[in-house]
């Protein structure tokens, strides 16, 4: 069998399998941790499948799907349609698998840190000024990434963090998560750096890359499980335009651009694999 999808709401999963089998495509469904996999029978129809798993993921909620079901009048008994209506602790912590809640804590602690008076913006600051870029502590790249100089800019970053990087271990994986968070925190804080110097921090370099990669991938292989809604991309492009215009103030539009275009170049290159 060939997965298709991975959906976290098991009646949506059912109604998706109903209306393939009204066409003559054969599913399967198991159910995990991660959600409701779906499941090709035959590999003979999977162009066509593919085909409907784009339709569906642009339109979820079309009447086509849930009429499928009512007309198949049947439910697979190893499906528990009542998981999901779980308290808001569990679904936060299920949403986000331990690198997204690593790097959460992280910067957590070094905002609580630094408000109590401890110098850690000095320790995870980026490298004073070029003389530095070969010194050892490289970790001064990607730390930035991890500082916050107000309670509203953490809140903000770490609710995009928890969506966009949880989305992305859950059906992808830590490492990939990994790889995109250093990539993009480098280059995003290098590019803030030439822009502005070394005294700014957030994790907002990041978050643009892991909304660049999650659209593009998600587009180019809707099988990998990750959906990113159209608008969510729009409204965030609008953003990253006002920036450069000024009226929002002095916010690091260099390292936004620079973390989406790391995102963008990763699910690029990513396209024709599946879970890396």
């Amino acid at each position: 069998m060939i997965q298709l999808l991975v959906l976290d709401n098991a009646r949506m999963a059912q109604a998706l399998v109903d209306y393939l089998g009204t066409l003559g495509i054969n599913c399967e469904l198991t159910q995990s941790e991660l959600g409701v996999t779906i499941w090709l029978v035959s590999e003979a129809r999977l162009a066509q499948a593919q085909q409907e798993v784009k339709r569906f993921l642009a339109e979820p909620n079309h009447p086509r799907y849930m009429e499928a079901s009512w007309q198949s009048g049947r439910a697979d008994a190893r499906i528990d349609y009542s998981k999901g209506v779980i308290d808001p602790l569990t679904d936060f912590l299920h949403h986000a698998g331990p690198l997204t809640l690593v790097i959460l804590i992280a910067c957590v602690a070094i905002y609580a840190l630094e408000a109590i008076g401890l110098p850690i913006f000095d320790l995870l600051a980026f490298h004073p000024d070029l003389t530095h870029f070969t010194d050892w502590q490289a970790w001064r790249f990607f730390t930035p990434s991890l500082i916050h100089l107000s309670l509203l800019h953490l809140v903000f970053n770490l609710l995009w963090w928890w969506y966009l990087g949880g989305q992305i271990e859950q059906r992808i994986g830590s490492g990939k998560l990994l790889v995109l968070a250093l990539a993009s925190g480098a280059l995003s804080n290098t590019a803030e750096f030439m822009a502005s110097g070394p005294y700014f921090g957030g994790l907002s370099g990041v978050v643009y890359a892991l909304l660049g990669y999650g659209w593009l991938r998600g587009r180019l292989q809707p099988d990998c499980g990750i959906q990113m809604p159209q608008a969510l991309m729009g409204f965030m492009l609008i953003w990253l335009a006002l920036g450069f215009t000024g009226l929002l103030g002095p916010i690091g539009n260099l390292a936004h651009l620079a973390g989406l275009l790391v995102g963008l170049a990763q699910a690029w290159l990513d396209r024709r694999g599946h879970h890396v």
